[in-house]
C-alpha cells in the first residue's frame, strides 16, 4: 500500500494573488497600445498633459498633485483607451490606503455667512467732497480777483502790460525712442564659460521636455508650448528628452544647434562645457 500523496494533493496550486496582474500604468499603456492610438492624441482627446499621461503610464503618480486627482485622470485615461476604470481604480485605492475621504461641506456654508453685505452710498463722504470743492472754488475766485487789481493799478501808475508774444514757438517733437533690440545669438552667446547653458524653446509647435543635471537631478519635466522657452544650466552637463524635436529651437553654450530633426522625432541629447556635441 503506497503512503504516497495522492494525485489531487499533487496538482498546482492556482496563483490567485494580485501579482499575476498588470500595473495600472502597463495595463493603460497596453490598452492604448492596442488602440492604436499615441500619447499626443490621448492627451489631445482628455485634455491631460502629455507629461502626466507618460507619468501614469510609467505608475509614477506623483505629478498627479494628490490621489483625488490620480484617480481622476486615471477613470479618464481608461475611458479614452475603451477600459472599464472600475478595477483599475479600486487597485489604486488598494495600493495607496483606499479610497480618499470626501471634502467636507463646512467651508461652502462659510464662505456663505462671510459674504459681505450690500452697503448704501457713503453720504458723508459725499457731503464732505462737496464742502472740500466749494471752499477751492472760493479761494480760487478770491485769489484771481486779487490778480487783476493789481494788474488794474500798474496801468493806472503809468506802467505798461507787459505785452504777450505774438509768435508762437513750435513745440518740440518728441525724439523717438530707439526701439529695443531682438535677442540676436551674441547676447545668447554671453553666458558663463566655467558652465554649460542649454536653451530650449518651442518654435514651431508645443513638445515634451526633460532635463536632468550631471547628478541625474531632474530640472525640468513638462510640455512646453509654442513661444515657451527654458534655459537650464549645471557646472558639468545637461542631459535632455524632447519628445517632439522638430519643434525645437536649441541653443547650447551660445551656440544654435542646427540638426535636421524631423516633426514628432523623440531626441535624447547630453551636451557638455565648451563646443555642443550631442550625447
Amino acid at each position: 500500500m503506497s503512503i504516497g500523496n495522492s494525485p489531487e494533493d499533487e496538482r498546482p496550486f492556482d496563483d490567485e494573488s494580485d501579482d499575476s496582474r498588470p500595473s495600472i500604468g502597463h495595463a493603460l499603456r497596453q490598452a492604448r497600445l492596442d488602440a492604436g492610438l499615441t500619447v499626443d492624441d490621448v492627451s489631445t482627446a482628455t485634455r491631460v498633459r502629455i507629461a502626466i499621461v507618460q507619468a501614469i503610464e510609467a505608475d509614477n503618480f506623483a505629478p498627479c498633485g494628490g490621489d483625488v486627482y490620480a484617480r481622476g485622470h486615471i477613470r479618464t485615461l481608461a475611458k479614452a483607451v475603451h477600459l472599464d476604470p472600475a478595477p483599475l481604480l479600486a487597485q489604486y485605492d488598494a495600493s495607496h490606503g483606499g479610497r480618499p475621504a470626501p471634502t467636507p461641506a463646512a467651508p461652502l456654508f462659510e464662505a456663505e455667512r462671510i459674504r459681505p453685505e450690500r452697503r448704501g452710498p457713503n453720504w458723508t463722504a459725499a457731503m464732505v467732497a462737496a464742502i472740500v470743492a466749494v471752499v477751492g472754488f472760493v479761494g480760487f475766485t478770491a485769489f484771481k480777483g486779487g490778480e487783476d487789481e493789481g494788474g488794474k493799478s500798474a496801468v493806472a501808475e503809468g506802467g505798461s502790460t507787459p505785452s504777450a508774444d505774438k509768435s508762437t514757438p513750435t513745440p518740440k517733437a518728441d525724439k523717438p525712442k530707439d526701439p529695443k533690440p531682438e535677442p540676436s545669438d551674441s547676447a545668447i552667446a554671453a553666458v558663463p564659460q566655467d558652465k554649460v547653458t542649454v536653451q530650449v524653446s518651442a518654435a514651431d509647435g508645443r513638445s515634451w521636455v526633460a532635463a536632468k543635471d550631471h547628478n541625474g537631478r531632474l530640472l525640468f519635466d513638462g510640455l512646453l508650448k509654442r513661444g515657451d522657452s527654458k534655459t537650464f544650466q549645471d557646472s558639468e552637463k545637461i542631459n535632455l528628452v524632447l519628445g517632439d524635436a522638430g519643434a525645437i529651437d536649441l541653443y547650447v553654450n551660445g551656440k544654435k544647434i542646427e540638426d535636421d530633426w524631423q516633426p514628432g522625432a523623440v531626441e535624447r541629447l547630453t551636451y557638455t562645457k565648451g563646443d555642443p556635441q550631442a550625447g
